[in-house]
């Protein structure tokens, strides 16, 4: 019977529903007046009179328009907080004030005396007619589980007037039920907020299992980075998925809001600290200054462009060798109408194709960040690795120096320090690529500056092990480690961006910066973590049954157990910047590079790999920097 009921109410048009109330209402308000003389009489059939009857009926002439001023007609009743009993007993006391007026004036004429106890009596049924119906049916309509059968029960950690706000948008907006919210401080836990109990999140385990939780919003912005970790950490083994909202202290469309939960990202749970980008770096770098980004359609290169745009510099140059990559980027800057964006389509070791793109239009920064970088593609492919990131960089800065570029940006990597692998390697080459080009121009007396910046994984740029694990958890799993034991740097792309430039700002001639990354990650952690924010289980030796798999697939050639950022920590000194490093490049090592690079040069064009990687290995070994004896 309630099935069909709450069937029939679910099926009405709102409209309906509200005529339907405020039929009730009048009906409830005459039957309170019948009731209330009933009950001072002790007559179930008390006399109708004139007065009484005119009396009855102006109870909900007066009572709906005060009813519909204070909301009544507006709240949903699956919805209805407990606190909505506070709304209908200020309307029906307004109302009963009203009505007693109409009483007084009645007297006043003659025409009849009303007994001092109705007004008292109409107000208490009033109140119960009234009120008892909207309750009753809030409880058909979440008779059960307390939702429709398409609703997924959820929680809402926090316990804010930020919280009771989310919770408010998300009534009738999509399929999710907030059961209730969770607090930590032990004065909430048992009271209700907005209408929603708040809970001990210590008791979380039995509270899903009661309510068959599938998910938990964070609404936590006021909380410090460390806390906010914490929170994710405790819960994020709970089997549910975790979501997020931004500061909505500047929000105010409630729908807006309900359309900002998110996914929590891996990021949040590393708990890196986050520095503000100083504008007076930025601004001195980018204003008014023509900017070239090569391999603007890669993940570094593409952050890099939508933060410089953001600066509106006279030109932006974006110069990139995939065409379809070159295309999305183009489109989306174009959009914004900040600056002139102009697309080139040319590769790194096409010399000619790249003094064009430079002389044409008259650049005066450059950040170079075309490369390959994914380490077991490149050391299958060595050759190709060498030829894009070693000879590509030397004739993009050649042509550079040659041009009189004012700034030149190398974004190099953590794999460049004491490399074991071909992608290492070159990156490694490159960076002396740029500090011998700075050693050349201060001995020529020039005002042009060359540096690199290095740092650590990326997360969520191309080749990075998180859209890996990300489309592995989608996909089931397992999720695939090479050796969970390693451990590597990480930071968010827009961060990464930020510091690039403004370490450009700082830069001296010869540069080598080092982004501080924070503590390095363990892979293994890195992989569970993320299981379990997409709200599984891991499967492993003390849960044999269910979740996702970590497997571990071997380490692949090439890879380190630890990646660092240094050759030696007591050469890395402070900038103005707390997250921006500089290596000492007071003594840059004279080495004999072009040598090198003609040998290597030959040993590629005769696609003689293993000579190619011996060149490769035996001249950073001549590098003083490469001193295993540094730590």
């Amino acid at each position: 019977m309630l099935h069909f009921l709450r069937h029939i109410i679910e099926s009405m048009p709102r409209f309906w529903k509200r005529l339907i109330l405020i039929g009730y209402d009048c009906a409830a308000l005459i039957t309170a007046i019948w009731a209330s003389y009933a009950l001072r009489y002790a007559v179930w059939d008390p006399v109708l009179t004139d007065e009484r009857i005119f009396l009855a009926l102006a109870a909900p002439i007066i009572a709906i328009p005060i009813f519909i001023r204070l909301g009544l007609y507006r709240a949903v009743l699956r919805y209805l907080p407990d606190t909505a009993i506070w709304t209908i007993l200020q309307a029906m006391a307004a109302a009963t004030m009203l009505w007693i007026l109409v009483v007084f004036m009645l007297e006043m004429s003659g025409r009849g005396v009303v007994p001092r106890s109705v007004p008292f009596f109409y107000f208490a049924i009033g109140t119960t007619l009234v009120g008892g119906f909207r309750f009753a049916v809030k409880v058909i309509l979440n008779q059960g589980t307390g939702m429709r059968r398409d609703e997924h029960p959820i929680f809402i950690y926090g316990a804010s007037a930020s919280s009771v706000q989310l919770a408010t948008a998300l009534r009738g907006n999509g399929n999710r039920y907030v059961v209730g919210l969770l607090d930590e401080d032990p004065n909430h836990h048992g009271r209700d907020l907005g209408g929603y109990r708040v809970y001990n999140p210590a008791n979380l385990p039995k509270l899903i299992d009661q309510y068959g939780v599938e998910e938990i919003i964070l609404s936590l912005s006021s909380l410090s980075a460390d806390r906010r970790k914490s929170v994710i950490s405790s819960i994020s083994g709970l089997g549910v998925k975790i979501r997020t909202v931004p500061d909505i202290t500047d929000l105010v469309d409630g729908r807006y809001l309900a359309n900002q939960i998110r996914e929590i990202e891996i990021d949040e749970l590393l708990g890196r600290s986050f520095v503000p980008p100083d504008p007076k770096l930025l601004g001195k770098i980018l204003e008014d200054r023509t900017v070239m980004v090569t391999g603007a359609g890669g993940s570094i290169g593409s952050e890099l462009c939508r933060l410089i745009v953001q600066w509106k510099p006279k030109a932006l140059i974006l110069f990139e060798a995939n065409e379809y990559a070159l295309y999305m980027i183009d489109q989306e800057l174009q959009a914004t109408g900040r600056c002139p964006v102009i697309p080139v389509l040319g590769s790194i070791t096409h010399e000619a194709r790249v003094r064009d793109a430079i002389c044409q239009h008259k650049v005066d920064i450059l950040y170079h960040a075309a490369a390959h970088k994914h380490v077991p593609l490149v050391e299958a492919n060595a050759i190709e690795g060498i030829e894009n990131n070693i000879f590509g960089t030397a004739t993009v800065a050649k042509v550079a120096f040659e041009e009189n570029i004012a700034d030149f940006v190398l974004i190099s990597s953590d794999k460049a320090v004491r490399p074991t692998n071909v992608m290492g390697a070159t990156k490694r080459w490159a960076e002396l690529i740029v500090r011998q080009m700075a050693l050349k121009a201060r001995e020529l007396g020039r005002e042009q500056n060359f540096c690199a910046v290095r740092f650590g994984n990326v997360l969520g740029s191309n080749g990075s092990v998180v859209p890996l694990f990300k489309k592995q958890i989608a996909n089931g799993g397992p999720v695939t480690v090479t050796n969970p034991d390693m451990r590597r740097y990480f930071m968010s792309i827009q961060e990464a961006a930020e510091l690039i430039v403004q370490a450009s700002a700082l830069s001296q001639g010869g540069d080598i910066f080092l982004l501080e990354m924070g503590e390095p990650v363990r892979i293994g952690d890195l992989a569970e973590n993320m299981i379990r924010l997409a709200g599984f289980a891991v499967r492993d030796a003390r849960n044999p049954v269910g979740g996702i798999e970590v497997k571990v697939t071997g380490s692949r050639p090439g890879e380190k157990l630890f990646e660092e950022l240094f050759y030696d920590m007591a050469n890395a000194m402070k900038t103005e910047h707390p997250k921006i490093l500089r290596a000492d490049s007071s003594a840059i090592a004279k080495l004999p590079l072009k040598e090198a690079l003609d040998d290597l040069c030959d040993a590629a064009r005769h696609r003689d790999e293993d000579k190619a990687r011996d060149i490769l290995f035996s001249f950073i070994g001549m590098d003083p920097d490469n001193d295993p004896a540094k730590a």
